[in-house]
């Protein structure tokens, strides 16, 4: 197996960065979701897995003006906004452009205030949730309000299996197989299935078929010379993979797809979830690059 991209998202819900190289900390991808917009009404930490209200978050783009050295503080962020116009995160204005721009009172920040959470939709798609599986589930224990539709949003705590003070919904790394999108649009050759849509930190090409990441929690492996990841748990797919992103067009039967034909027990959170790619934690940092080597998954 060899790593076939590598991205970085440097303010949370906005387009990232495909990168040749990287480094792996022990806060993931160096870099990675440094940043986050922050809804200063409410103090929630503004994600666009509520459409509603922040799907224009997926307009803007980020990228790091120069390149993230580890030890030293991080470059200023660039951020391109949906009519062409550039700000960076030092600039005076950016809070005030960013807030006309998403018709909100917001702020970029880059680090996350005491008790930060986001929100999150909860489609309606057969499938996708475990909340016919128990008396009360995750999605019934965190549910704070319902859209106009009648559908769930719930409250989670930031990085809430990830490194203290950043800003992932969850764990520190994304990865992603060629081999899980490749079953993906064999199952339906219609939907967009671009990895985009993911927004994975690592899409590795292997030499296996179907949902291989299924089988990798609980265990490590090796990137390039010096990077070891553990593996964690299968990652959960939202509303987000369907959202209009870039030049992927909005398309709900992208999450349809997973939802019928990959649905994985998660003992971290429990119940049976609509799942594509794994998380992971690092358990020893260090440089990778496009086309490094990965070692197949062993035993943790």
């Amino acid at each position: 197996m060899t790593v076939a991209a590598l991205y970085r998202y440097p303010v949370k819900s906005m387009l990232g960065e495909s990168l040749t190289r990287a480094t792996i900390t022990e806060r993931g991808l160096l870099g990675d979701r440094a940043y986050a917009v922050l809804d200063n009404g409410t103090g929630i930490i503004a994600s666009a897995k509520v459409p509603k209200r922040w799907l224009g978050l997926l307009s803007f783009a980020a990228r790091f003006v120069a390149e993230p050295v580890a030890g030293e503080p991080l470059p200023p962020v660039e951020i391109t906004f949906p009519d062409g116009s550039v700000l960076r995160s030092d600039d005076e204005g950016l809070d005030a452009a960013l807030s006309a721009a998403l018709g909100r009172d917001v702020s970029l920040i880059s680090v996350p205030p005491e008790g930060s959470y986001f929100e999150e939709l909860w489609p309606d798609i057969e499938g996708l949730t475990p909340q016919q599986l128990a008396p009360r589930t995750l999605i019934e224990d965190t549910t704070t309000r319902h859209e106009d539709s009648g559908e769930i949003i719930s409250r989670f705590d930031i990085s809430a299996f990830g490194a203290p003070g950043t800003f992932f919904d969850l764990s520190s790394l994304h990865v992603l197989t060629e081999s899980t999108l490749d079953r993906l649009r064999e199952l339906n050759p219609d939907a967009t299935f671009d990895p985009l849509r993911y927004r994975p930190n690592i899409v590795l090409r292997d030499e296996g078929t179907g949902f291989v990441e299924n089988d990798w929690p609980g265990s490590t492996s090796a990137l390039g010379d010096d990077a070891r990841i553990t593996f964690s748990f299968a990652t959960m797919r939202c509303v987000m993979t369907t959202l209009p992103q870039g030049d992927l067009p909005d398309d709900p039967d992208t999450l349809r797809t997973i939802a019928k034909n990959n649905r994985i027990e998660i003992p971290q959170v429990g119940g049976v979830w609509a799942c594509a790619g794994v998380y992971a934690e690092v358990a020893a940092g260090g440089e990778i690059a496009v086309g490094d080597p990965h070692t197949a998954p062993a035993p943790a």
